[in-house]
């Protein structure tokens, strides 16, 4: 099968979420990585693409160099989708850029910094008709989709409410070791980071999956956030009241300040007839709690599962995957819809879930800054 030409911008040598994405793609078997703009500094562009034995003629100084080069390829030749893996503050400017100009794009999020900008980013997606896709990576994992299946098809009975947290801790040992290491940290600079830490990195991941898998829309949120120390600017803590378009209500709590937590994301939705939760620190295990049965344990690559849960992984029973197989789920969406292939509901987040992502942080900081008020998401 015919691989689809990749471009990377961001991502270069030292880079966690840049190394996460290769990984991701090698893995699917779809994409090449065939050039890109690896880093501010092009020396060290330069040598991350030696290192990746890719052309030097397609390592690039930046992302006008970058469009301008592949566009003078012949079509056949030139790069078709390309992955942002840059600080947040250049998402917007450089996924407008390669839209614009007919690339597809796999993008990190936040998808921008803020909504105005995320609307006008699903315009163009419609307007220039390519593939968009966010990387909310835990939707990639088979018992979340497996999840989603299940309570698409009502076996939960009405939901009545719907709990998502996300801890960390890693930041917690920066803001107690000095003002110098605090600058060091882009999360923690509004310039970079966006108008939230914690709930712009991770809580709207958290607020993503609540919408991915029960298929309701947050309408309203009260927030109360915690900058931790006077010298933060940005939010390091905080919980989220939820309110649903179907008289449900919830709540989301994050936090990058919980001393050895590593990544805990966990979400539960309790319905009239049962309940659902599930943890990414462990992905294999979806519970399912009732008042009448015991507990069951759902895993993947058994025959119980949804046909979109049983596409998504690759390993046979017992075998664990991880994160980047959750990725190269996400991956293997964009290189079918690319080549027109029919993908399952949900087999990658869109721009939608973008601008959805950027009103959900938006509404969270107002309300904590109004004086932890409810505000409508719009």
């Amino acid at each position: 099968m015919k691989r689809l030409r990749m471009g990377m911008i961001g991502g270069g040598i030292g880079a966690f979420i840049g190394d996460a994405h290769r990984r991701a793609s090698r893995l699917t078997n779809k994409f090449t990585l065939l050039g890109g703009v690896f880093d501010v500094d092009y020396e060290r562009s330069k040598e991350f693409a030696k290192q990746e034995e890719i052309s030097p003629d397609r390592c690039y100084p930046d992302i006008d160099k970058f469009i301008e080069g592949e566009l003078a390829l012949p079509a056949d030749e030139r790069i078709e989708v390309v992955s942002i893996v840059t600080p947040n503050h250049l998402h917007y400017a450089f996924a407008k850029k390669l839209i614009e100009n007919g690339f597809h794009v796999v993008c990190e999020k936040p998808m921008t910094m803020t909504v105005e900008e995320a609307e006008d980013l699903a315009r163009l997606v419609e307007e220039k008709k390519v593939v968009f896709a966010l990387t909310h990576t835990y939707t990639g994992y088979p018992m979340v989709r497996q999840m989603k299946e299940m309570i698409k098809s009502g076996i939960l009975g009405n939901i009545q409410r719907i709990d998502a947290q996300y801890y960390q801790g890693w930041i917690n040992s920066i803001i107690h070791g000095g003002d110098s290491r605090i600058t060091g940290i882009w999360r923690l600079k509004p310039e970079y980071a966006g108008m939230s830490s914690c709930m712009g990195d991770i809580g709207v991941h958290a607020f993503n999956l609540i919408e991915y898998t029960t298929g309701i829309q947050v309408q309203e949120v009260l927030s109360d956030l915690n900058s931790v120390k006077e010298d933060v600017e940005l939010d390091l803590d905080g919980t989220v009241l939820l309110r649903f378009d179907k008289n449900i209500k919830g709540v989301l709590r994050s936090t990058q300040v919980a001393a050895g937590e590593e990544n805990n994301l966990t979400i539960a939705v309790y319905g009239s007839k049962a309940s659902l939760k599930w943890g990414q620190e462990n992905p294999n295990y979806l519970y399912m709690l009732s008042d009448t049965e015991p507990t069951k344990v759902l895993k993947p690559a058994h025959a119980y599962n949804s046909e979109f849960a049983e596409a998504s992984h690759v390993m046979p029973a017992g075998h664990p995957e991880g994160i980047y197989e959750s990725l190269a789920n996400i991956y293997n969406g964009v290189a079918k819809a690319i080549k027109g292939e029919k993908t399952f509901d949900g087999e990658f987040p869109t721009v939608y879930d973008g601008v959805r992502g950027m009103k959900f942080v938006k509404s969270v900081v107002e309300s904590n800054k109004n004086g932890n008020v409810w505000m409508k998401l719009e």
